[in-house]
């Protein structure tokens, strides 16, 4: 799906560098919230002995019981999720 945006700007502020900056930043604290998902995630595959797939599969076949530590895992799977699709988002993104 192609989504196209117009926007305004009544500024002397050059509009197209403002927002490469915005965009910059943006790509800059998605990073640094994927590796901190990352070492959580490794952090709980570690204590449980088991990768983040395995987990999901394991949970959904009700192998294994819902814990504090596993709702805590699940949330970290799911904000991993959000920030890789926000991050391909941008990649994907051009100024014209």
């Amino acid at each position: 799906m192609v989504q196209q945006l117009t926007i305004t700007l009544e500024s002397e502020v050059p509009l197209k560098s403002l927002i490469e900056s915005a965009l910059q930043s943006e790509a800059k604290m998605l990073a640094v919230g994927l590796r901190r998902t990352r070492e959580r995630l490794a952090q709980f595959e570690k204590q449980f002995e088991m990768t983040s797939a395995e987990f999901e599969r394991k949970l959904a076949s009700r192998e294994i019981a819902e814990t504090l530590d596993f709702i805590d895992w699940q949330g970290e799977i799911a904000m991993l999720k959000a920030l890789e699709s926000k991050e391909r988002a941008l990649q994907w993104l051009k100024i014209v």
